[in-house]
């Protein structure tokens, strides 16, 4: 450090020496940072974390949590890293939603292996965390560790990055084997200030991921940024301050078995017919519904990815035969509720959407899909939409099928639901979760159950089945009352 500040002073007052002219360089930064003896690295802070695509709106940012602890713990010979946060979701004014519960998320990733440490669900309360496989989450958290400023030095000069010299500092391109991009930026300073890179997502295809990084000091003997900003699909999704860092701390990443022995299951669709050509769509975390029309189908609800629209696709097919799907009716556009989507276009349906979401669409599938081609890129098929504000309705001349607008929802200000006036069914998502039967009423009503109740009677809808795209079965409007503490299941 005593040289930097040394070389430093002798080329502010002009000496002329060549280490003065190669400031602002990969070789310059790699030096003033310590990279080439930095195996590991672990720094911790506070500041907030963002939840990338749930934002309450097409147009608003993700949602913000606070971050009471965060550490992240770096070894960049396995790859791997391990990331611990303690957080709870920010109370936002005017934005009525569930009381925060605390969160502690652990993720992990070694290698090609990813996984969290978590209790599974319907654990006792004393019950120890255990490894959940993530094999998604494998490209994230790698490219986490590769856009630290000592892990993006290290992979420059691992891919033999190309430097352009700017601004007194040098642009430093170069692309890992996997064919993962990143652009960074060294200042005159020899600081990594900025890094940039793109990550596949199925809504928004090559996403664009930026951290920047500022105020640099000394940790210890650490040269490392006090403040860290990620970006992701143009919004914030991380700004912490950094307290303390650690160079060179151990980190056991051994895969668990569960882990290392783990194949993901096929996509699974089973089929609940809940009146005559109405059908549920369920299995795993998220359920569609599929009405058969005079002469065409209409699907609710396309969620997740391209696996799982293709395999409800053919479930549907097999369910009812020789008809096309000429509708597909989103609900909002939270990533995991809208992933499928673009499935259903090449396979020539029309997007039934709210108003508000049309545009965020028609540019989000616009961007580049480099990283991973889906079957709408292949085939060039342009997405054609009918939007809904208030109620629309889509006909046969025999079944008339209802879209109403969920008002004044703290999940979504661009939200729907289906309705069937003739057989009484009601599909939506997010806003009520069916419990499994016979479990007790939650201790405090989600104000989104409460919402839903409230639009239903606003609209003086005769709801007799809740065919809902999460839970473990169709409610009733029993079922809803119970959850909101207006009545007991089982009552009409």
């Amino acid at each position: 450090m005593r040289k930097l500040m040394l070389l430093a002073l002798a080329c502010a007052v002009g000496a002329a020496s060549a280490a003065c002219s190669q400031s602002g360089t990969l070789a310059a930064a790699t030096e003033a940072l310590g990279a080439a003896n930095l195996q590991s690295i672990e720094y911790s802070g506070t500041g907030r974390w963002y939840q990338f695509g749930q934002a309450p709106g097409p147009t608003l940012p993700w949602p913000q949590f606070d971050v009471s602890s965060f550490t992240a713990t770096v070894d960049y010979g396995t790859p791997g890293a391990r990331l611990q946060m303690v957080r709870r979701q920010t109370i936002e004014p005017g934005r009525e939603r569930p009381a925060p519960a605390e969160q502690r998320p652990i993720q992990i990733v070694s290698g090609t292996s990813a996984w969290n440490m978590a209790v599974p669900a319907g654990s006792p309360p004393d019950a120890e965390p255990a490894p959940q496989p993530q094999p998604a989450a494998v490209e994230e958290r790698t490219m986490e560790i590769w856009t630290t400023p000592h892990g993006f030095l290290k992979a420059a000069a691992a891919n033999n990055a190309t430097s352009t010299p700017a601004d007194g500092g040098s642009e430093v391109t170069f692309a890992t084997a996997d064919g993962h991009r990143y652009a960074g930026r060294i200042n005159a300073q020899n600081q990594v200030e900025r890094v940039q890179t793109w990550i596949d997502n199925t809504v928004l295809g090559d996403t664009p991921v930026e951290f920047t990084y500022s105020e640099y000091r000394d940790f210890g003997g650490v040269m490392f940024p006090g403040r860290i900003m990620r970006t992701q699909g143009g919004h914030p999704v991380l700004d912490i301050t950094v307290s303390e860092v650690t160079a060179n701390p151990s980190l056991a990443l051994d895969v668990p078995e569960a882990v290392r022995t783990f194949t993901p299951p096929a996509v699974e669709v089973t089929v609940d017919r809940l009146a005559n050509g109405v059908y549920h769509l369920r299995g795993g975390s998220h359920h569609s519904l599929a009405i058969d029309q005079a002469d065409h189908i209409v699907v609710v609800e396309g969620p997740q990815n391209e696996a799982r629209s293709m395999a409800v696709i053919a479930k549907v097919k097999e369910t009812i035969p020789n008809k096309p799907i000429r509708y597909l009716v989103n609900t909002h556009v939270h990533f995991d509720h809208s992933g499928g989507l673009r499935t259903y276009v090449d396979e020539g349906a029309t997007v039934v959407t709210h108003e508000a979401n049309q545009t965020f669409y028609e540019q989000a599938w616009g961007a580049p899909r480099t990283l991973m081609a889906d079957m709408l890129s292949k085939s060039g098929k342009t997405a054609t939409f009918e939007t809904v504000s208030g109620m629309h309705e889509l006909s046969d001349g025999r079944r008339t099928i209802q879209i109403h607008e969920i008002a004044g929802s703290g999940h979504n200000d661009a939200f729907l639901m289906v309705y069937l006036p003739a057989e009484g069914i009601l599909f939506e998502s997010d806003a009520y979760t069916p419990a499994p039967a016979n479990a007790p009423p939650p201790a405090m009503p989600n104000p989104y159950s409460m919402n839903l109740h409230d639009n239903i009677q606003r609209l003086k809808l005769n709801v007799r089945q809740i065919a809902a795209g999460h839970g473990p079965r169709v409610a009733t409007m029993a079922d809803l009352r119970a959850a909101i503490g207006l009545g007991t299941r089982g009552t009409n």
